[in-house]
């Protein structure tokens, strides 16, 4: 099975994620509950999960306004 980025997928210690980068050496996913953990492609084991990845909320840098006393 060929996996693609941004497929969401299972393995057996992390659980749920989506695949963020795939190239010939590395496999980069960001899972659900465990974050982001970098693999050997030649060597790492996932499923196709069924579903969609839930939508996460982006952090955003908020400017603060410093008070002058």
């Amino acid at each position: 099975m060929e996996l693609k980025t941004g497929q969401y997928i299972q393995h057996f210690k992390y659980g749920l994620g989506t695949i963020v980068s795939r190239d010939e050496e590395h496999t980069q996913v960001d899972f659900d509950t465990a974050g982001m953990k970098t693999f050997i492609t030649s060597i790492a084991v996932f499923e196709a999960a069924e579903g969609q990845s839930p939508r996460r909320k982006r952090n955003s840098a908020r400017k603060t306004k410093s008070r002058s006393s």
